[in-house]
């Protein structure tokens, strides 16, 4: 399955660039998140309850931050389980482009799921993954906008 996306932010890069590592901007902004923890500089640990079709399960998953190029993008790369409900991995290319004072941010994304997930179908699953896509990075620049993420130093 692949997501492809494309948000402008009216942020400059670099605060969208360190809004990418904020703890609690990305709390704030992935749906359903009910925990997150950083684990490393560049490593997130996430429990997060989401609703797939009629399916609703919790998640417990990790996600890595990788060939970073600040503050040009990055590869984020996850797993989530959610036990009976199934699995979810993958990896997303994600680009910020200066553009004035704001900010183009790009991402393509690619995703495997298994278990119960799996036999949802394609198309719901791809849909439902698009909603959340687009509900976190709506979330991401509203709150950008609004100046609460935190600034680079």
């Amino acid at each position: 399955m692949e997501i492809t996306g494309e948000h402008r932010i009216a942020a400059p890069r670099a605060a969208v660039w360190a809004a990418l590592f904020d703890v609690e901007t990305l709390k704030a902004c992935i749906p359903g998140c009910k925990e997150l923890e950083q684990t490393s500089p560049t490593g997130f640990r996430a429990k997060v309850q989401l609703k797939v079709g009629p399916m609703s399960a919790n998640f417990a998953g990790t996600v890595e931050l990788q060939d970073i190029e600040a503050p040009e993008g990055c590869r984020i790369v996850g797993q989530g389980n959610g036990g009976v409900a199934g699995f979810a991995k993958g990896a997303s290319a994600v680009t910020l482009a200066a553009d004035g004072e704001e900010t183009v941010l790009g991402y393509a994304a690619t995703a495997e799921i298994g278990g119960k997930l799996a036999s949802l179908g394609g198309r719901l699953v791809q849909a439902t993954a698009r909603k959340l896509a687009d509900q976190f990075f709506t979330a991401f620049a509203e709150r950008l906008k609004a100046g609460a993420a935190v600034l680079p130093s």
